[in-house]
This record gives C-alpha cells, sequence and structure tokens, in this order.
C-alpha cells in the first residue's frame, strides 16, 4: 500500500509538472514589475513626471499599473507574443524578420508604443494606452528567459525542482528568484536604485531595443542555462540562486533606468 500511494504522489507531481509546463509563465512576477516601475519613477524627469500623472490619473502610479498588461493577456490573447521574443538560445544576433514578424514581439510592441506615447497629436487614451503598456513591456524585455529560446518556450518546457518545489526554469526566472531576495517591492526597487551610478545610468541609456535584448539573451545562455545542474528534473537551491541573484538584481536596475529614459525622451 505504501509503494502504491508512494507511486500515486510520484504520478501526480510528474502531472502537476507537465501542467506547469504547458502553461507559459508570464514575465517578472507583480514584485520585478513594481520594482522595475518604481526605480523608473524616481528617475524621471520633472516634465515627465508631470506628463505620466496627468496621463494616469491622481490615484494611479507606474507602479500599480506595471502588472496590467499580464492581468489582461486572458481578454486579449492576441497580445502573448507581445511579451517577448524567441532568439535561439545559439545565436549571437537577431534575425527580425524571423523572430518579430510583422512586429509580432517585444521589441516591435515597445517601438510602437514609443511611437504612440510620444504623438502629442494622439488621444489621451491611446497615450495611456502606451504608457500602460510599455511599463510592463520594457521590464519583460529584461527578464533574461524572455529573450531566448531553446525549442522549450524559453525555459517553460524545462522541468525543475526549487527548493523542493516543482516548477519550471522559466518561472524560476520571472518569481522564485526574487522571492529569495529579501526584502523586495519598494523596498528592494528604493535600495537598487540608490546603489546605481551616475557612469552606470550613462552606460545603460545607450544602445538599441536590440542590443538590449542581445544582452538578456547572453544572460540566459550563460547562467540561466549554463547554472543548470545535472539531475532530471535538475535540483536548483541556495547555489543558483547565489548565481543568479545577481543578474536578476541588475537587469531590474537597468529596465527601471531605460524605462525613464524612454519616458523622458517620449513626454519632453
Amino acid at each position: 500500500m505504501r509503494r502504491i500511494a508512494k507511486s500515486t504522489a510520484r504520478w501526480l507531481m510528474v502531472a502537476t509538472a507537465i501542467l506547469a509546463g504547458a502553461l507559459p509563465a508570464l514575465s517578472w512576477g507583480p514584485e520585478g514589475h513594481r520594482v522595475v516601475a518604481v526605480i523608473a519613477q524616481m528617475n524621471l524627469t520633472r516634465e515627465a513626471r508631470a506628463q505620466v500623472d496627468r496621463l494616469l490619473g491622481p490615484y494611479d502610479t507606474l507602479a500599480a499599473e506595471s502588472s496590467w498588461a499580464d492581468n489582461t493577456r486572458v481578454d486579449f490573447p492576441d497580445t502573448g507574443p507581445w511579451h517577448y521574443i524567441d532568439i535561439p538560445v545559439a545565436a549571437n544576433k537577431i534575425d527580425m524578420a524571423r523572430e518579430c514578424p510583422q512586429d509580432d514581439c517585444v521589441i516591435g510592441q515597445i517601438e510602437k508604443y514609443k511611437t504612440m506615447l510620444a504623438n502629442s497629436h494622439a488621444s489621451e487614451a491611446d497615450r495611456r494606452l502606451a504608457l500602460k503598456f510599455l511599463v510592463h513591456f520594457v521590464g519583460d524585455l529584461h527578464q533574461p528567459l524572455h529573450c531566448v529560446d531553446n525549442s522549450d518556450k524559453g525555459g517553460n518546457m524545462v522541468q525543475v525542482v526549487f527548493f523542493g518545489q516543482l516548477t519550471n526554469l522559466h518561472a524560476v526566472w520571472d518569481s522564485g528568484i526574487l522571492r529569495q531576495i529579501r526584502p523586495y517591492g519598494n523596498q528592494l526597487a528604493q535600495e537598487l536604485n540608490a546603489r546605481i551610478t551616475p557612469q552606470e545610468k550613462k552606460l545603460w541609456k545607450q544602445g538599441t531595443l536590440t542590443d538590449w535584448a542581445l544582452e538578456g539573451h547572453r544572460l540566459a545562455r550563460d547562467v540561466a542555462y549554463k547554472r543548470l545542474p545535472a539531475g532530471s528534473p535538475p535540483e536548483l537551491g541556495q547555489a543558483y540562486v547565489g548565481a543568479a541573484t545577481p543578474v536578476v538584481e541588475i537587469q531590474l536596475e537597468k529596465a527601471g533606468i531605460r524605462l525613464a529614459e524612454i519616458l523622458n525622451q517620449s513626454l519632453r
């Protein structure tokens, strides 16, 4: 009886893993997107901050809207591909015709909504929509597993055991690692922002969306995948989190600074 029970429990774990792999994880969890938005808010110019406040209204903030694009995916399923770009893990450049046909990827949509937000002749509703998408998509662009594919849906199909819990690699990078960092949320955003140097801000503002996507792609290849231990499924614990945490933190910092730069340039 005990053997049957153990076998049944293992079958349930496998079934849960299959289901977890079949349902794609979203992006940085709400915690990560909030961190990006708070860092961006602290780096807006006075003019951009005033326009953000006007577009969102007196009772709304970038942080509050930072996960809106994930929360509406059920109602707008066509927006799913807008959250990522599938760059093959072995590639060292982006083929936009293959990986972003008709701008149907995170890079194409950031460009689209940058243009919409900067258009002072667009309606207030359109510019508000653009702002809500941008605050989310710029964060997505900096989650390394949103910029890579190894025939595994950006790590969604890679089953792992994370501190004893069966999950998938993408979910670990979305929220799992971040939830191991204490504290997270607004306090983490303030701590990360405080350690960014003026030289880093200047450096990180340079480059294109493609450059930024390739940064994440390299981190996915060299850390997210290469640091996976042997095992089926591999068991991830403190050693993996120790290697991944600096990557998560600097990507959140870069996303916040770059989002602020996009908004500052679009809302001049």
